[in-house]
């Protein structure tokens, strides 16, 4: 067997400059969900408006598109009638599904169930979605 030229000391160092290494890229792994969560969220745009072709929200069917870097939901429930509304839910946060069979928003999480006025029919929901204001501005819808 030969004999190592590397003296204990140095193997020390080593190990112990690799332990820090690897020790601070678990604390920036485990830091930055905890950054995202406290950073304010971008507005997108100046105005918080967003633009969306009115042949993508069918009657009776639903478009999710992010507001103001959040999920959001448009809905038309009959010819030409739209309502906007968030799709965070007012209990812990999660996103919600559109249930088109029932006609209702369901989260997923906890079993929170809105109408598709965005008003609470069941479940640990607080409060109802956030509605969002809605333009139709010939084939666009602008909302926000």
């Amino acid at each position: 067997m030969e004999a190592s030229d590397v003296s204990p000391v140095q193997r020390r160092t080593f190990l112990m400059v690799m332990a820090a290494a690897v020790g601070g890229v678990l604390t920036a792994a485990a830091a930055w969900p905890l950054l995202r969560f406290l950073s304010p969220v971008g507005a997108g745009d100046a105005a918080g408006k967003v633009e969306i072709a009115r042949e993508q929200v069918p009657v009776g069917a639903v478009h999710f598109f992010q507001h103001r870097g959040r999920p959001a939901v448009v809905l038309q429930q009959t010819a030409g009638q739209f309502i906007a509304l968030s799709a965070v839910c007012t209990h812990l946060g999660c996103v919600i599904s559109w249930e088109a069979a029932k006609g209702e928003f369901l989260c997923p999480c906890h079993g929170g169930r809105f109408s598709s006025e965005g008003q609470v029919l069941g479940g640990p929901p607080p409060s109802p979605l956030e509605s969002l204001p809605v333009v139709v501005d010939g084939g666009l819808l602008i909302i926000g």
